[in-house]
């Protein structure tokens, strides 16, 4: 169903119970009403009675009331119906309890085929006895009369529900035009514009055409990183596709074993460096993707020491690669995945390793709520003008800081999206050592 069926629905449902309910409080009240009234109507008639009485005259009663006196005993003295004053014996229609109760002011009613509501008030004659004034009247059609009340009340109901329910139907299509207006002009938004937000517009849907051209911005934006990113992708990996094509060509047009040789040297290294693309391009594609591995408690020190042994490995001797822990980290924990840990320190590592002269230092720090590793190395350095960028993907710096090539730029890139989406940090700075300061930063595991 739409919405507006559904709210119509959902508000009628609740009008018509609120009318039915009102409807049955009404009906269970019409005859209470209906006995007041006559109650008034008698207590004016008693009244006037009463004083007839008083000053020793017959009371005489109006059209449809009757009016009567008796002895405190309850027997006939005046029945104004017949004139008698001297008719004598009980009252055949009040029954000696009942007496006693109009004795008391307390209006009561005699059941039958045709029951009569009695009032009574005790008062005293011209005589000096006490003589006790009744007036009643008949209760005949009143039952009738409550459920005559109750049946309009009920029909009153569902048409008032029925009237709500079109009310409601044309308000809430009132209220959704704006709605619609501007599903049809998203529906012919060209690419770069945005939902117009006419000033007359309700504030709710204000917000909402404002989340929605924050929204079609952020698209755009996606859209924007990653039309760059792929033609860069396409880039880097054109470079090495076509390296391996043209040393190919050349060992098939060569075929003398020691260019072979040389020429398989040049395809293992352009397909290793290949390899190593893709495989930045694949982890990055998993964090744009938002996989994100179970956090675990990870030794920062351990890590750190298994990433300086293959740094070692891979380098030689020369540059040299250090390893300091602080006296406070010698169990530096850190929240996030053991590979994860691992990818950002052989990046860092090997991003050093292409930049220093003579050496690398590697240093594990801990706090109160964090836990980082440092790098530093002592070649050129990083220019201040490219450390706001120096994490974007395949951004390179392009000066003589290098001593050796190969990177695609997007090992720092990496780096900062494993540690970013745990949380932390990564930054860039001038060491101590003469070049660049690396720090990567995790919250600390609890």
């Amino acid at each position: 169903m739409s919405l507006r069926l559904r709210i119509t629905l959902q508000a009628g449902a609740v009008t018509l119970v609120c009318l039915l309910g009102l409807a049955w409080a009404a009906s269970q009240g019409l005859g209470l009403l209906l006995t007041n009234a006559r109650d008034t109507e008698m207590g004016i008639v008693l009244d006037a009675a009463a004083s007839d009485v008083i000053a020793g005259r017959t009371p005489v009663a109006p059209d449809g009331l009757e009016v009567r006196v008796l002895d405190t005993a309850g027997a006939v003295v005046v029945d104004e119906n017949d004139g008698d004053a001297d008719a004598p014996g009980t009252d055949p229609d009040l029954t000696p309890e009942q007496v006693r109760t109009l004795k008391a002011g307390i209006p009561t009613t005699t059941g039958g085929a045709q029951p009569v509501r009695w009032h009574g008030t005790v008062v005293t004659a011209p005589d000096g006895s006490q003589r006790l004034v009744v007036a009643g009247t008949s209760l005949v059609g009143q039952r009738a009369a409550e459920l005559s009340g109750a049946r309009w009340l009920l029909v009153t109901a569902l048409a008032g529900a029925a009237v709500a329910g079109v009310a409601i139907w044309f308000a809430v299509g009132s209220a959704l035009r704006p709605v619609a207006r501007m599903r049809q002009s998203v529906r012919r938004l060209a690419p770069g514009t945005r939902v117009e937000v006419p000033d007359a517009t309700a504030r709710e849907l204000r917000a909402l055409a404002d989340d929605f051209n924050v929204l079609l911005d952020r698209a755009d934006a996606t859209t924007e990183r990653l039309r760059r990113f792929t033609g860069d992708a396409a880039h880097e990996l054109r470079s090495p596709v076509t390296s391996i094509r043209l040393q190919s060509e050349v060992a098939v047009a060569n075929p003398d074993p020691e260019i072979s040789q040389e020429v398989h040297e040049d395809v293992l290294a352009d397909a290793v460096r290949l390899s190593a693309l893709l495989d930045g391009l694949l982890a990055l594609a998993r964090s744009d993707a938002g996989e994100l591995p179970p956090s675990d408690d990870v030794d920062l020190v351990g890590e750190a020491r298994a990433a300086v042994t293959r740094a070692r490995a891979a380098l030689g001797a020369e540059p040299s690669v250090q390893l300091t822990v602080n006296a406070m980290a010698s169990e530096a924990w850190a929240s996030a995945a053991h590979t994860e840990i691992e990818l950002v320190l052989d990046n860092l590592l090997r991003n050093a390793s292409r930049y220093t002269r003579t050496r690398i230092v590697v240093s594990v720090l801990a706090g109160q709520s964090s836990v980082r590793v440092l790098v530093d190395d002592d070649g050129a350095g990083v220019p201040r003008e490219h450390r706001a960028k120096i994490f974007d993907r395949f951004y390179r710096v392009a000066d003589d800081r290098s001593r050796t090539s190969g990177g695609a730029g997007l090992g720092l890139a990496l780096v900062a999206a494993l540690v970013g989406r745990r949380g932390g940090r990564v930054t860039v700075g001038d060491s101590p050592e003469g070049g660049a300061r690396f720090t990567a930063i995790w919250p600390r595991a609890h």
